[in-house]
């Protein structure tokens, strides 16, 4: 019994289609301090983020049983979300609650504790934005009349 897979991938796809199956709404919460997720940290609060996964929300929602992936606008803005499936803490309807939260799971755990014992000492866990598209220049737009 200790070589299970973590069930939080299959539960999480179930309540997914559960919850749009009756015209919910899914919101996840997600654990954005841990390793390897990226989400748009300037709406992070308390270490954590809800995300809405509608299809209407969101593009190429992948989900397996490592991580969940989509693209999504944040203020205007194009982000490619990354969440691994360790990071994922519930799924609930906006409208009424329903849903899930998970439960720790020992492979999460051992896989976390792995990640501590790769990063070098000094190095944070915090998630990287290399990607993050540059902000727009503050002040008059300018165009020109090119001949």
């Amino acid at each position: 019994m200790d070589n299970l897979t973590p069930s939080r991938p299959y539960l999480l796809r179930a309540f997914y289609e559960w919850l749009l199956d009756n015209e919910l709404t899914p919101h996840l919460l997600v654990n954005a301090s841990l390793a390897h997720t990226r989400v748009p940290q300037q709406y992070v609060k308390d270490g954590q983020i809800v995300l809405n996964i509608a299809p209407s929300a969101v593009v190429g929602l992948h989900m397996d049983n490592d991580a969940l992936s989509f693209s999504a606008r944040f203020g205007g803005s194009p982000f490619q979300v990354y969440v691994p499936m360790a990071a994922v803490v519930s799924i609930q309807a906006r409208e009424n609650g329903a849903g899930t939260f998970f439960p720790p799971e020992a492979a999460y755990d051992a896989w976390a504790e792995s990640l501590d014992a790769e990063a070098p000492a000094g190095a944070s866990s915090s998630t990287e934005s290399d990607d993050e598209p540059t902000p727009p220049k503050k002040g008059r737009p300018s165009l020109r009349v090119v001949k």
